[in-house]
């Protein structure tokens, strides 16, 4: 099954869902690693290029992304999930903070990005094994 297959049916989410919230996902470890890096990711993920163009715009690095405004509620979430991404680096919150956004564009729950990270995790290992997996969990965190 492909990643679209396995996030929709592991996590109920629709098609579109799945391919935004994988290209948000998929966008911030290329923005990360660098175009050389992340392509060793994204030679095992087929249709990677139309998840990323589905990635809803979340405004840029070190943008709030349509984030402003959203409360406490957020900021609560954010800090939740950088621990998962290993640490509380300003730029890794405003990185947390653009994912966040971008899952509330797709009409889902920020707090999906926990749920999205250990299903691409997993996806990559079967698909790339360990080093693959090593990239990604360094600049995303998450776990199989």
């Amino acid at each position: 099954m492909d990643l679209i297959g396995q996030l929709t049916s592991q996590l109920g989410v629709s098609q579109q869902q799945a391919q935004g919230g994988a290209g948000l996902l998929f966008n911030l470890a290329k923005e990360r690693l660098g175009s050389g890096d992340f392509g060793k990711i994204a030679e095992h993920v087929d249709g990677i290029d139309s998840m990323m163009s589905a990635a809803p715009d979340t405004g840029g690095t070190g943008g709030t992304g349509g984030t402003g405004g959203t409360g406490g509620g957020m900021l609560g979430m954010l800090g939740g999930l950088a621990s998962q991404f290993g640490g509380g680096k300003m730029a890794e919150l405003g990185d947390l903070a653009e994912l966040a956004g971008g899952f509330k564009q797709l009409n889902l729950d920020p707090g999906m990005v926990q749920q999205f990270l250990p299903v691409v995790v997993g996806f990559l290992q079967d698909k790339g094994g360990a080093g693959i997996v090593e990239l990604l969990q360094g600049v995303l965190g998450g776990q199989r």
